[in-house]
Parts: C-alpha cells; sequence; structure tokens
C-alpha cells in the first residue's frame, strides 16, 4: 500500500505540475498576444463588440466606465500638447474607438438598469449611483435638467462648431494642394531643397489632407453619440418606468425616482467622456493655425499686449465700484491682470533693448577678414600709382577735375582699339605713400612701364623747337617723349600760348604717358582670351575662313603669336579678315610664326603706308644702301627660325651713328621717316634700330604699296 502510495504520489504531482504549466503557459501566450500592438488592438475591438451583445456583471461595468473617462482625460490632455494637428494623425480612429465604447457600455448599463433597476440605486454599479445621486441631489427633475443641458452643450455647440471647422479645413487644404505641390517642385528645382527633404513634404502635404477628410467625416461621430445618448437615456426612463410597476410591483412614484436616477446616472457617465473627447476634436482641428502647444501659444498671444490686460484690469476696478458688487473678486482678478500687464511691458522693453544690443553687436565695425592666399596671384594688368599730392586729380576738388580724368582714360581705350585693333584693358589708380608727392609710375603686368612728375594746379609748357621755355617755372623733361617743358602757373598759361609753346594740363600729360606706354607694350596686353573674342567678334562669312584654319592648320595660340609679332612693331591688326587670309597664304610653306607675319605685313601694306605716311600725303623714306643691305644678308647665318644676325659690334656701332645722324637730320626738315630695307634684311634691322630709336618705324620694300607716293629723304 505505501509503495503504491508512494508510486501514485510523484505521478499525482506530475501531473498537477503539468496542468499548472500549461494554465501559466496559456496565460504567458494571452500576455504576449497583447504587448503586440495589432493584435492587442484587434482583441479591444472585439472587446467592445463582445460588450454589445453578451451581458456585464455591475463590478465589471464600473471598470469600463473608469476607463472610458481615463481614456477621454488622455485624449484631451494629447490634444492639448501636441505641436500641429498631424502629430495626433490617428485622432478619427481614436475617436471612433471611443464612441464605440461608449455605446457599447451603455447598452451593458441599459441591461442591468432595466434588468435590475427595482434593487435600488446600486443595480447597475456604483459608478452609475454616484454619478445619478451627485448630480441629482435626491431630485430627479434636476438630473434632467442637468443632463439636457450637457447634452445640448455637446451636441450644438461643441460638436457642430468643430465639425464646421474640420470641413472647411478639409476644403481648403485639398484647394491649396496644387500650389503646395508645385512650391515644392520649384524649391526642388531651385537647389533649395533635396530630393530626400522633397518626398517628406510631399508626405506631409498627402497626410495634412488625409487627416482634415478624416476629421470631417468623424465628427459626425460625435454627433450620432449625443442624439444615441438622448434615445437611450428616453427609453431607459420610460421603458424602466413600466418594467418596475407592471413587472416589478413598485409605485409609480418609486419606479420613476429609482430608474430615472440610474438612467441619468448612465447619460451622464457616457455623455462627460463625450464632452471631454467633443472638446479635444475641436482643440485640435481649431489648432490649425498655431505652432507649438496650445499653452504657450495661448499664453505669448493673450499677454502680448500689455495695454489690454492693463484696460482689462481698469474695467474690472469699475465694475467692483458699482453697488451690489462683491468688490473682493473683481479687485483680485485687477490686481492679477494689473501685475501680468506690468511683468509683460517689462519683458517686452528688456526684449527690445536685448534687439538694440544685438544689432548693434552686428552693425559694429568687424575686423575685416584675412584675404585668401589666391588674392597675391591676381595681377593688375595696366596700374597707375600715385604720390599723395597727384590725388586731387582721381579724387578731384570738383566733379569737373575728377571727370577728366576719366574721361580722357575712355577716350584712349577707344583710340586704341581704333589704331591698333585690340580692346585696352581697365586701368587701376591708386595712391603710393612710397612715392615722392608729386611722382607717378604707371605698371604694365606689375612691372615699370614709365614714370613722371607732375604739378596737379600748374601747365607742362613745351616749345615746339625742342629749346627750353623763358618762362618761369619748374623745369623738367616731358616724360613721353624726353622733350624740355616746364611747369608754369596757371596765370602763365595765356602767355605761354601767345609766346607760341604747347600748353598742357597735367591730365593730358598723364594720359600721353599711358598712350605711349600701351603702345611700346601693346603685344604684350594680347592674350589668349582676346584673341578668342576677336575671333567670335568676326562676322559669318570669315568665320568659315577660321574654321579652315582653326585648330587643323594653326591653333588660336599660333594666331596669338602672330598678333603680337605684329603688335611688337605697332602695325594694326584691326583688319583681323586680311591678316587671316595672310595666315593661311603662308601656312602651306612655314610654320613660324615670324615668318608667317612678315608674310602678313605684305598683304597689310596699304595700311602700314597710310600710318607712316606724312600730312602732305606722301611717304617719307630714309632707304638703306646696297653696302648695308649687302653687310646684313652676309651676317646672317642659320636657317628657318634659327637665322641671326652675326655682324660685328664695331660695324654695328658705325651702322647705329650713321642711322642717328640720318633721322636727326630728317627730323631737322620736319620729317618722320621711315627705315626701308629689303624683306631678308628687315627683321635683322628691325632688331638693331629699336634699341636705340623704338619708334622708328621699319618696313621692307615689299610692304611699299604700289599706289603709295615715296619720297626718298637720304640714303644710308
Amino acid at each position: 500500500m505505501s509503495e503504491t502510495t508512494g508510486g501514485e504520489g510523484p505521478q499525482a504531482a506530475e501531473g498537477s505540475a503539468g496542468a499548472g504549466g500549461s494554465g501559466r503557459s496559456f496565460v504567458a501566450d494571452f500576455a504576449d498576444m497583447l504587448r503586440k500592438g495589432d493584435l492587442g488592438l484587434a482583441a479591444g475591438v472585439m472587446i467592445i463588440l463582445v460588450m454589445l451583445i453578451m451581458p456585464m456583471p455591475a463590478i465589471l461595468l464600473d471598470l469600463f466606465l473608469a476607463v472610458s473617462i481615463i481614456f477621454s482625460v488622455m485624449i484631451l490632455m494629447t490634444g492639448i500638447f501636441t505641436q500641429k494637428p498631424l502629430e495626433f494623425s490617428s485622432f478619427p480612429t481614436v475617436l471612433l474607438i471611443a464612441t464605440m465604447l461608449r455605446l457599447a457600455l451603455n447598452m451593458a448599463s441599459t441591461r442591468l438598469i432595466l434588468a435590475n433597476g427595482h434593487e435600488g440605486p446600486a443595480a447597475a454599479g456604483n459608478v452609475i449611483a454616484a454619478f445619478g445621486s451627485f448630480v441629482m441631489s435626491g431630485n430627479f427633475v434636476i438630473g434632467i435638467i442637468v443632463f439636457a443641458i450637457l447634452v445640448i452643450v455637446n451636441f450644438i455647440v461643441i460638436t457642430k462648431g468643430s465639425g464646421r471647422i474640420a470641413e472647411v479645413a478639409a476644403r481648403f487644404t485639398l484647394d491649396a494642394m496644387p500650389g503646395k505641390q508645385m512650391a515644392i517642385d520649384a524649391d526642388l528645382s531651385a537647389g533649395l531643397i533635396d530630393e530626400k527633404e522633397a518626398k517628406i513634404r510631399r508626405k506631409e502635404l498627402e497626410s495634412e489632407s488625409t487627416f482634415f477628410g478624416a476629421m470631417d467625416g468623424a465628427s459626425k461621430f460625435v454627433r450620432g453619440d449625443a442624439i444615441a445618448g438622448l434615445m437611450i437615456t428616453f427609453i431607459n426612463i420610460v421603458a424602466g418606468i413600466i418594467i418596475g410597476v407592471a413587472q416589478q410591483g413598485l409605485s409609480f412614484g418609486d419606479a420613476a425616482q429609482n430608474y430615472t436616477l440610474l438612467t441619468i446616472g448612465d447619460g451622464l457617465v457616457s455623455q462627460i467622456p463625450a464632452l471631454i473627447v467633443s472638446t479635444a476634436a475641436g482643440m485640435l482641428v481649431s489648432k490649425a493655425g498655431l505652432q507649438g502647444s496650445a499653452d504657450k501659444e495661448l499664453m505669448k498671444q493673450f499677454t502680448g499686449y500689455p495695454k489690454a490686460l492693463g484696460m482689462s484690469a481698469f474695467v474690472m476696478v469699475v465694475l467692483s465700484l458699482l453697488p451690489g458688487i462683491p468688490m473682493v473678486p473683481f479687485l483680485a482678478l485687477a490686481g492679477g491682470a494689473g501685475y501680468l500687464a506690468y511683468r509683460t511691458s517689462k519683458q517686452q522693453e528688456a526684449e527690445r533693448q536685448r534687439e538694440v544690443v544685438r544689432k548693434a553687436v552686428e552693425n559694429a565695425p568687424k575686423e575685416p577678414p584675412e584675404p585668401p592666399i589666391t588674392e597675391a596671384l591676381k595681377m593688375d594688368v595696366l596700374r597707375i600709382e600715385l604720390g599723395y599730392a597727384l590725388l586731387p586729380i582721381i579724387n578731384g576738388r570738383n566733379q569737373e577735375e575728377t571727370d577728366q580724368v576719366t574721361q580722357q582714360i575712355k577716350a584712349l581705350r577707344r583710340q586704341i582699339a581704333a589704331d591698333m585693333g585690340i580692346v585696352m584693358p581697365s586701368v587701376r589708380l591708386l595712391d603710393n605713400i612710397q612715392l615722392q608727392p608729386n611722382e607717378y609710375v604707371i605698371k604694365i603686368k606689375e612691372i615699370d612701364g614709365g614714370t613722371g612728375t607732375l604739378y596737379p594746379s600748374q601747365f607742362m609748357v613745351m616749345d615746339p623747337q625742342g629749346g627750353q621755355v623763358k618762362l618761369p617755372g619748374v623745369h623738367t623733361t616731358e616724360p613721353t617723349f624726353g622733350l624740355p617743358a616746364t611747369w608754369v602757373e596757371a596765370q602763365h598759361r595765356e602767355d605761354a600760348s601767345l609766346l607760341g609753346y604747347t600748353v598742357v594740363d597735367p591730365a593730358t600729360v598723364l594720359s600721353t604717358h599711358l598712350t605711349e606706354c600701351i603702345k611700346a607694350n601693346v603685344s604684350e596686353l594680347l592674350t589668349y582670351a582676346d584673341v578668342q573674342n576677336l575671333i567670335k567678334e568676326l562676322n559669318e562669312e570669315q568665320a568659315k575662313l577660321v574654321e579652315d584654319l582653326v585648330p587643323t592648320l594653326i591653333t588660336v595660340s599660333g594666331i596669338q603669336r602672330v598678333l603680337q609679332a605684329l603688335l611688337e612693331e605697332r602695325v594694326s591688326i584691326r583688319d583681323l579678315p586680311t591678316i587671316l587670309e595672310g595666315i593661311a597664304e603662308a601656312i602651306g610653306t612655314t610654320r613660324s610664326p615670324n615668318q608667317i607675319a612678315e608674310h602678313v605685313r605684305t598683304r597689310l601694306s596699304r595700311q602700314i603706308c597710310a600710318a607712316n605716311q606724312s600730312p602732305a600725303g606722301y611717304l617719307p623714306l630714309i632707304s638703306l644702301g646696297p653696302e648695308w643691305e649687302s653687310a646684313f644678308i652676309d651676317s646672317i647665318v642659320g636657317e628657318g627660325d634659327e637665322r641671326a644676325l652675326a655682324m660685328a659690334p664695331s660695324k654695328l656701332q658705325e651702322f647705329v651713328l650713321l642711322v642717328r645722324d640720318a633721322f636727326e637730320a630728317a627730323s631737322a626738315q620736319g620729317e618722320v621717316p621711315v627705315l626701308l630695307c629689303s624683306a631678308q634684311s628687315r627683321p635683322f634691322v628691325r632688331s638693331i634700330v629699336e634699341r636705340f630709336r623704338p619708334q622708328t618705324f621699319v618696313m621692307s620694300q615689299n610692304e611699299v604699296h604700289p599706289k603709295a607716293r615715296l619720297k626718298t629723304i637720304s640714303t644710308i
């Protein structure tokens, strides 16, 4: 027996443990199911549907009524503290669930009231009894009136208003969708936002329209709930009295007291959460224009006008003085409003002071940022540096003096364009305290190209014959051509003109010197970009020639070197079509830019002769004699681009003296001749002459136009 009992004991224990383990497993599985959001929501909705059908004990009804109340309060608080309506986009679904919960509880409480109402106030649970007793205060007529007022407030005021706001918001949001979508696309096209930000905005726009559309329909839930509450209350009262009198044997007064108490309590328990949820819906849809939580926005906007608070305090003080009005509450409110107005005014004044200080700090002169190192790489192509005594020339005592320099530089740019065929770069004027007060320096690509001295209030006087001026003043040398000159005061200007002297103002002296410096270095000013622009400006007929040349036969850089070779000897490149035609002719026999330039000069013979002819219309010449022609040709060594002049220094010195004497003699006769030689020796003769007479033009016999009138001044 003991063995049997002992054997059965463990088995029994194991079976008990198994049963217990099975129960714990079911509970754990059910808890896990509830933790999952989708299953938990489905289970909650199923419980609500079951409550519509199955009877419910009073204690469970109390629990679910408490859940309904706290659920409505949570909805209201969430609506108050959300920053914008879309943060509570699930509100329509929540509103539907809350409405179904209240209707299910109404059905459950109706069963208990009609079935057990004859037992007394606690027949439908303690929550309904407490609400009925507290509100009615023992008089069911008061309870009916209070209940009716709550229904009217909920149905007519809050629900109707929030529904209208939701309807208008849904309509306006839908109408504004195309414009907002176009604005998003425009910002995306302009690069203000990226594709990710555009997707976020489109999603928010779609959610906004969907939310307000859903709110428009969800507001009907509350409206229907209010109507259903009225009908259920009326049915419960009438049916309860009938059941109490006819079936339960109660008197009419007892039946009316019991069933009315329970019905009104049930209605209050249902309508108060409905009123709270309706208020939450109204606050949510009316918050569309607010930014941030409602409490902060309301406080900010109410306290934004201290004068309004001050006037409100004054009105409450006046009302407290009226006969029969209790003074304490009105004066207390007046004091609170006045204090709030004073405090808000001080805060706004402090904010204004902070704003003034902030703007002062922002507008205060700041230390200029250190320029980037790349600024040191930038170079001024043309620059004139002035001593401090010459600043009146560019910052004149009046507008006329300042405009004189500006207009002369503008005229100079036009003159260079017309004479040389290139657009002169802009000229930068600046002061340099390291210079002497009246000194100026012309710099080309930041290298000194010329210097001189000016006196802003005086005039430069020169003798056309090259002699010394016989007037009082500062004797000097004219900076451009090296002639004797004198700076005289303004009162001697008329005397100098009467004596036949040339009178020049300081601005003209400066612009003339700048002109000669530019012409002497014009080839360095012609850049690759300038050549490209010149080619682009050609007409359509010449553009075809450029297409044939560039880049198959010659590059733009090659054209640039040919043009620079012409400009070095002050040959204008304005007739660019003719130059390109000459390049096209020569490119088949040579690739040397210098040899191509020599051929182009023959195509420009008319232009060269016209540029060097005298006012009388003839071309004055100093020709190179046969002996010197032979001497130069015999001294040329090498072939092609390797050719060079190998003449004895003594012979070169003799040639230099002869050229100088010949040109000085011609100058005494009033002539400005050109030096004429053969095409073979011309580049080498020019290379010698430019060292001591850079302004002398050297041309070959091939460059003399057949129709040019010639006058031989002398022969070397």
